[in-house]
């Protein structure tokens, strides 16, 4: 009988396993302290000491590709890069990608995760491992060590009955996707509590309305669109924020989208247009934008319909009219809008790359378009090294089968995923052995004794799991065979992945 209850629940087991694979509490990786109730904290998978990743290609995010090289990673840091043979001694924690290619993981300079409530976790295995939150509630800076990186701007600073809130809704405050402002001393107060609440950067609209193709032309939760134009901030206001958050050490971005907003943000010395305008915008402005040093954002593929039927000018004009007076673009998905893939965005990097580069195009046009979201991005942003593989970058990096400089589109389904020295996705992951399993199990009984009782269960094997049974303690520790992670379930029939195995067998010492 007592066997049966045994097998009984390990089959409730797992079948908890196979409907529960997205649950993750982390309980290992935080020394066996339960989190259950605190839904905020994020899963923290474990890091190894050191791992060495070799592949038949390398992008530094810097310069251009060099073949068969290796990357030495130190706790959650980049230690170096070189050949296997210059780096092999120094780590025996060895995982060698074949034909693939290493690069730095993504940045993503325009998103809206939190107003639109993005799953993070999914950019993350897509590829995405720093996003900077251009317009919604504000959050201090989190993630980088197994998590996603959030950069928080916060709401958009707008004036009374503009946009953004004329459009979404809402009353506006730190909490939502606008903040409305009156007057030079409400501006300045308000860019001065963003900034204390984790603001990175300042946001503004200057949008009127109007541009044909723009999605803040369409209705939004079944709410007809405000007639336009749509009030502005004025100059003098406008002013105000810019030199309050250049005070304070901050960035302005601006949403405009034609050309009466453009040439106030210029006049106010904005540093970034967070989108490339819908409407066809007067060359002697692009220009004096080039002058100024102003950053562009692309997001090119979510406005793609941004075009004067009667010109058949609109983004793509502005864009290269802009590539040919030398401006700088950094890569922007807008991730959050329903039209683009919340990871990376291949399109966005094609059309990038063919509006940018003239008439012809060269290696060194795709390696820019490449750098716009890694080094190119992280140096815009403050963070360099972020962005690079170079001694010291935060060891945020992804891998692909292929060759990503000959065929882009792969970028958007990377097979590795490493944030902050932390696997997050390995699809290159050999299955563990039997031995290794059986390791990692004893480590952990000894680790972890309050969880595992009594130490010394056998191993056994159902379905796709390998796993031990502690009876004092009712907990089950498992792994997966679909995915080399590691499961556990303690008393409360909580089930909690804990990330991959690859992550776990060097902490252990059992690789």
């Amino acid at each position: 009988m007592k066997n049966k209850i045994c097998s009984h629940k390990a089959l409730n087991l797992m079948v908890a396993m196979i409907f529960l694979q997205g649950v993750s509490l982390g309980a290992l990786a935080h020394d066996g302290e339960n989190h259950a109730a605190d839904s905020t904290t994020p899963e923290v998978p474990a890091l190894p000491a050191c791992q060495i990743l070799t592949a038949a290609r390398l992008f530094d995010g810097i310069n251009f590709p060099q073949d068969n090289m290796s990357v030495l990673i130190e706790g959650e840091k980049i230690k170096q890069t070189g050949s296997a043979g210059q780096l092999n001694a120094l780590c025996e924690n060895r995982i060698d990608l074949g034909d693939a290619t290493i690069l730095p993981g993504f940045i993503e300079s325009h998103a809206h995760i939190t107003f639109q409530n993005v799953k993070k976790d999914d950019l993350l295995e897509h590829g995405i491992t720093t996003v900077r939150d251009t317009g919604g509630p504000l959050k201090a800076p989190e993630g980088g060590q197994g998590t996603l990186r959030l950069l928080s701007v916060g709401p958009i600073i707008q004036t009374p009955d503009g946009y953004p809130l004329n459009v979404f809704g809402g009353t506006g405050g730190d909490d939502h996707i606008g903040i409305s402002v009156g007057s030079v001393v409400e501006a300045e107060k308000v860019v001065a509590d963003l900034v204390a609440g984790g603001a990175t950067a300042i946001k503004i609209a200057l949008e009127p309305g109007g541009e044909s193709g723009a999605p803040w032309m369409q209705p939004h939760a079944g709410q007809p669109l405000p007639p336009t134009p749509w009030p502005l901030l004025p100059q003098e206001i406008v002013n105000a924020i810019v030199t309050k958050a250049h005070e304070l050490g901050k960035k302005v971005l601006v949403h405009v989208g034609e050309n009466i907003g453009f040439e106030r943000a210029l006049d106010a010395n904005v540093d970034e247009f967070s989108h490339i305008p819908c409407s066809e915008i007067r060359e002697d402005l692009l220009q004096r934008a080039v002058d100024q040093d102003v950053t562009f954002v692309t997001t090119i593929d979510t406005l793609a319909s941004c075009i004067d039927s009667s010109t058949q000018k609109g983004i793509h004009s502005n864009t290269m009219s802009l590539a040919s007076k030398g401006a700088k673009f950094i890569y922007g998905s807008e991730i959050g809008h329903d039209n683009v893939p919340w990871g990376i965005n291949g399109e966005e990097l094609h059309m990038m790359l063919h509006l940018t580069s003239g008439e012809t195009i060269d290696f060194t046009d795709v390696m820019n378009v490449l750098k716009a979201a890694t080094s190119k991005a992280g140096e815009y942003l403050g963070l360099a090294p972020l962005g690079t593989l170079v001694s010291g970058a935060p060891a945020d990096i992804i891998a692909v089968r292929g060759n990503p400089f000959e065929k882009i589109k792969i970028l958007e389904y990377p097979d590795l995923v490493i944030s902050g020295g932390r696997t997050i996705v390995n699809k290159f992951n050999e299955q563990p052995t039997t031995a290794e399993i059986d390791c990692l199990f004893t480590w952990a009984e000894a680790k972890y004794p309050d969880l595992f009782v009594p130490a010394g269960a056998s191993t056994e094997i159902l379905s796709i799991y390998s796993y031990r049974f502690y009876s004092t303690s009712n907990a089950y520790l498992g792994v997966s065979s679909a995915d080399s992670h590691v499961y556990y379930m303690g008393a409360d029939g909580l089930l909690q992945n804990e990330g991959p195995i690859s992550n776990w067998l060097p902490v252990s010492g059992c690789r």
